[in-house]
Parts: C-alpha cells; sequence; structure tokens
C-alpha cells in the first residue's frame, strides 16, 4: 500500500505541474498580450509568484483534505482516479486552447471517483454545492462586476491626461498587478493538490496502515505537512514556467482585444477576487475570475467590444467541467477496483 500511496502523491504533483502550465495564462495571458513582457519572461516571473502565494497559507486545502468525503471511505486507488480524470481533461481543454478550471476538474474528478467506489451518499453534495457550485457562480460575477467598475473609475481619473502618458503609466502597473495575480493564483490553485495530498495521507492511515513518519502526516488540527506544501508549490511554480501559449492566446486575444489599462483593471479585479476567497478556504477557480474580469473591461467600454461568441465556447466549458471529469474518473475508479480487488 505504500507503494500506491507513492503513485498518488507523485500524479498529485504532476497533477500541479500540468495545473501550472494549464493556468499559466491567468497570470500572464494580458501582459504577453499588450506586450509588456514577452512570453518567455512573464512566465517565469509568475512562476516565482505562483510559489510565494502557494505557501502563504492552507485554508483551501484543509477544505479539499476533508470537506467533501470522509478520509475513512476514500482509498488510494479514488484518489488515484480523481487525480488522473482531473488531468485528462486538463490536457484535452489545453490542447484546444480551452481556458476550463483545473479546480472544478479536480473537485469532478473526486465526485465521480467517490461515487463510482462508495456510493452516491459517500460523497458531501451539499458541500459541493456551497463550496463548488455557489462560488463557480458568484466568484465570476462579482469579478466581472468589480473589473468594469474599476475600469470605468480608471478611465475618469485620467481623462484629461494625455494618452501616452496613461499608455506609459500603464505599462508599469500592469507589471505589478501581473506579479500579484500570480500570486493570487499560487495562493489558491496550488492547495488543491496540497489537499489531495492531505486526503491520500489520512486515508492511509485510517485504513489502518503504518510506516510513514509523524512529521511527514498532516496534523489533528488539519495543518498541512511543510513538504507537502513545498512540493505543491514548486510543482505549480514549474508549471506556470512552462507557460500555456495556446490558452494565453485565448484569453489574452480572442476575447478581448486589450490595452495595457484594461489588463491593469482586470487583473486588479481577479486578483481581490480570488485572494478573497483564499481567505475564507473557499476553492475557487483563478480562471473563471480573471477570463470574467477580461470580459467585464471589455463590456466597459460597449457591449460589443467583447467577442461573445469565444466567451460562450469558454462558458460551455466551464459548464462542462464538473461533469465530464466526474464521469472520467467514474469510469477510470471502475477499472482500478477491478484491478485492485482484494488488495
Amino acid at each position: 500500500m505504500v507503494s500506491l500511496l507513492i503513485a498518488v502523491i507523485i500524479t498529485a504533483i504532476l497533477f500541479d505541474y500540468i495545473n501550472g502550465f494549464h493556468d499559466a495564462a491567468n497570470a500572464v495571458a494580458t501582459v504577453v498580450s499588450t506586450g509588456v513582457l514577452p512570453i518567455r519572461t512573464a512566465v517565469i516571473i509568475a512562476g516565482a509568484f505562483n510559489f510565494i502565494g502557494a505557501i502563504t497559507g492552507t485554508a483551501v486545502a484543509k477544505t479539499i483534505a476533508t470537506g467533501f468525503a470522509d478520509p475513512a471511505i476514500v482509498g488510494q486507488t479514488v484518489v488515484l482516479a480523481a487525480l488522473i480524470g482531473a488531468s485528462i481533461w486538463n490536457l484535452l481543454t489545453w490542447w484546444y486552447g480551452i481556458p476550463s478550471s483545473s479546480s472544478h476538474a479536480l473537485i469532478g474528478g473526486l465526485a465521480g471517483a467517490v461515487t463510482s467506489h462508495a456510493g452516491w451518499s459517500a460523497f458531501r453534495w451539499s458541500a459541493l454545492m456551497h463550496k463548488v457550485v455557489v462560488p463557480l457562480v458568484v466568484s465570476p460575477t462579482l469579478g466581472f462586476i468589480g473589473a468594469f467598475f474599476v475600469m470605468i473609475g480608471l478611465v475618469w481619473l485620467v481623462r484629461r491626461m494625455r494618452p501616452t502618458v496613461v499608455h506609459k503609466a500603464s505599462r508599469r502597473l500592469q507589471l505589478i498587478s501581473a506579479c500579484a495575480m500570480a500570486f493570487s493564483h499560487g495562493s489558491n490553485d496550488a492547495q488543491k493538490s496540497m489537499g489531495i495530498i492531505a486526503l491520500a495521507l489520512t486515508s492511509f492511515v485510517a485504513a489502518g496502515h503504518t510506516g510513514i513518519p509523524e512529521t511527514m502526516l498532516p496534523h489533528r488540527t488539519g495543518e498541512i505537512p511543510v513538504w507537502v506544501v513545498t512540493a505543491c508549490a514548486l510543482a505549480i511554480a514549474l508549471g506556470t514556467m512552462a507557460g500555456g501559449k495556446k490558452i494565453i492566446k485565448t484569453m489574452g486575444s480572442k476575447i478581448l482585444r486589450i490595452n495595457p489599462l484594461q489588463g491593469f483593471a482586470a487583473e486588479t479585479a481577479g486578483t481581490l477576487t480570488i485572494l478573497g476567497a483564499s481567505k475564507f478556504g473557499v476553492p475557487v477557480s483563478t480562471t473563471h475570475c480573471i477570463n470574467a474580469c477580461i470580459m467585464g473591461v471589455g463590456a466597459s467600454k460597449r457591449i460589443s467590444a467583447v467577442r461573445w461568441g469565444v466567451a460562450g465556447n469558454i462558458l460551455t466549458a466551464w459548464v462542462l467541467t464538473l461533469p465530464l471529469s466526474g464521469a472520467i474518473a467514474y469510469m477510470l475508479m471502475k477499472v482500478l477496483d477491478v484491478m485492485f480487488a482484494g488488495t
């Protein structure tokens, strides 16, 4: 069983890496599309701030580790199926350049795997509603509204300045907002893998297995071990540095042709929304938030400025992520149950 646990931990870290390059666009799409930074520099800086953000707290990790299923009924194969299902969905959406949610892919995968293995009642559907489905609607809405009004306020502030002065100042401000966005991304997204590893470790102990030093296990208060935090922070940082060019192109130019002032407004609103969620341990989608913020700054200019056809395709992916990642994990769990029957 130790070898299976190790496989789960490695898979979780790989998922975190995939999450990083899949979601690199969240922090750098606007700063790259406006020409403030070249893509190579942007993803390196974003990766560094992702790491810093990831080590600043574990509230979201605790939600993932204990909020959706009882560790006593979640075996290693369940966690493995959830991770593989989420990774498959992430890779599919990355391949087609669709900015979907890694967070919801993981939670959907966990729901599918738990349901397949232990039945419908084993998963805490009320927690899914309150901690995932409601924030799925609320966080992008807040981001859209926040970006809309931040943009209007900025336009009012700079209305008497020369365009060249505004453009130059906006480019500098966007450097700051992009770093803040990367920090907030790390503070929320990296913690999902931390929570999954903590869930696997707790499940391992709950099943009566031994052989792992006490210092490497989650504390009884729910604190995540330092080695888990560090490993996941490093994985998402390296993944971000690998970049996700296809999604960067979609977010940076296909939704809206964005300028530096709009980029600053979108990233500022997105950062505040995500950091607020991280503070309260809510696993929101950073992808949903920043996309909604980009739409918000576009709508503040005129409704037609946003390419709503592209936005509609993205919204479709948002809706499908939970059920489809869950379905993939459900089927994988059936296969794993057969493979590991009697172990």
